[in-house]
């Protein structure tokens, strides 16, 4: 027999009521122990300072005695039930925590401070479900006004589900001992690994030895003007780092599509001209260089989101999903100016400082290196002579050179000889590419010199020729 309509909106109320109705998770018992067994044993108290704060008690007479507590334990003065009575009492906030006779039964209720640190475990589980509870009202609510954009509600709910994911009890003193243990331990890994930089190596050895890899936690600036290779060459290192040391590379690119980036990798990876490749013209026995080489490049963990124009917050979100997912060790932008800004600015400078400032943020909350591409401005091309790029040369806004912690520029003389002087110049001329670390927040500035290929839009080491080779051994 169907239900009537009259039921089912009974039925709905209910439901709409019982969920109003419903007591957040807590457990006044738990907390009771807690607090009595503080007052019972002074090492309670610090064991218990390690797990909980003010607000993971449910009850608000709770949280009145766990901060006169505190109180005492901060002035070193003794935390028993007299000290907390009279402490209470001097506030006059000994009736809004139940009277002496509820603060005297805490102690009595507990014969042992034994298991403090279990107790003190269950208060923070309960308090950790209440405020998972509270931030998804807040996120409920957000989405049910839909007065911000949706990709800044879905960044505010990740933000408020990793905040909770990552309070954990913080580590105490270590034994000197087992320090040095996991040291060598640590020592051991760098060793042993199959790279021989600190950081992500970017398979480059001149630039490897400058820099010792990309950083976890770093924002590495690759910048450049037009035509000189940025691209290129943070493909060659996201190559590097996932064909040569199996590390996954995350490659946001808004400019190009992901089948361009795609067939820049396999050709950069075949050595075959990109250019034949684009135009069909490739000749046939070049293929099986191509077929061989893409499905070695199939098994490179290498991810590209092609998406354009994102907003930070999208980023962000993807970055966050990616590293949870896949563990990349670093992850690319190409190119930093394409990112919209989350909010309107009275000023683009405005916009890219947030952009800037919010890669940096990104870079340390995943713990990895945050690998941006940016243009430059035409200063360069005004400069008289030298036209090696300068960090004021960075396009847009100051923030960038601030937030950086390494800033590569990428230079190739090449592109500043006029058409009839290119006639002349040699093979190896033409292929002779400058990168300059202008800014290395922990380690030294310098330029290395580097091989461009343009057919093949690939960066190599260089090799100096045998007579560079042998006057600079004298």
């Amino acid at each position: 027999m169907a239900r009537s309509k009259s039921n089912d909106k009974r039925n709905s109320s209910d439901v709409g009521i019982s969920e109003v109705l419903r007591v957040p998770p807590h457990s006044i018992e738990v907390e009771q122990a807690v607090l009595g067994a503080m007052m019972l044993e002074k090492e309670a108290v610090s064991k218990a300072l390690q797990y909980l704060e003010q607000g993971d008690f449910y009850s608000t007479q709770h949280q009145v005695i766990f901060g006169a507590m505190v109180e005492l334990f901060n002035e070193a003065q003794p935390v028993d039930q007299l000290s907390v009575i009279d402490r209470l009492k001097r506030d006059n906030k000994l009736e809004l925590a139940g009277g002496a006779y509820y603060i005297t039964g805490l102690v009595e209720s507990i014969p042992s401070a034994a298991n403090i640190e279990y107790y003190a475990q269950i208060v923070l589980e309960k308090s950790t479900l209440r405020k998972l509870i509270s931030a998804a009202n807040e996120i409920q609510s957000e989405a049910y006004e839909g007065k911000e954009d949706v990709f800044y509600i879905l960044d505010r709910a990740e933000e408020r589900i990793f905040a909770l994911s990552e309070r954990r009890l913080k580590a105490g003193f270590k034994k000197f001992e087992d320090v040095l243990s996991e040291t060598f331990e640590y020592l051991d890994a760098i060793h042993n690994k199959k790279w021989d930089t600190t950081g992500v190596p970017t398979g480059l050895s001149d630039l490897d030895s400058l820099t010792s890899g990309f950083h976890n936690g770093d924002l590495v600036i690759i910048a450049g003007r037009p035509g000189m290779g940025k691209t290129a060459l943070a493909l060659t290192i996201a190559r590097n780092a996932a064909v040569e040391w199996r590390i996954p590379v995350g490659f946001f690119s808004l400019e190009m599509a992901d089948y361009q980036i795609a067939m820049r990798l396999l050709c950069a990876e075949a050595r075959v001209d990109s250019h034949l490749v684009r135009t069909g013209r490739l000749p046939r026995e070049q293929w099986s260089k191509l077929s061989v080489k893409s499905g070695e490049l199939a098994k490179a963990p290498i991810y590209i989101d092609d998406s354009p124009s994102p907003t930070m917050l999208e980023i962000r979100a993807k970055a966050r999903r990616l590293k949870a997912e896949k563990d990349v060790k670093v992850i690319f932008i190409d190119y930093l100016q394409l990112i919209r800004a989350t909010r309107a600015s009275d000023s683009r400078q405005q916009e890219i400082a947030e952009i800037s400032r919010g890669l940096k943020a990104l870079a340390k909350e995943l713990d990895i290196p945050v690998v941006a591409l940016s243009q430059l401005s035409r200063a360069p091309e005004q400069r008289g002579g030298d036209h090696r790029p300068q960090l004021s040369d960075l396009r847009e806004s100051g923030a960038i050179e601030q937030d950086a912690d390494v800033v590569i520029f990428v230079y190739r003389p090449v592109m500043y000889k006029k058409s009839r002087e290119k006639e002349g110049i040699s093979h190896d001329e033409e292929k002779k590419a400058e990168i300059i670390v202008a800014k290395q927040r922990n380690g030294p500035i310098d330029t290395v010199k580097a091989v461009f290929i343009d057919r093949y839009a690939r960066f190599e080491d260089y090799s100096p020729p045998r007579e560079e080779a042998i006057s600079n051994t004298f």
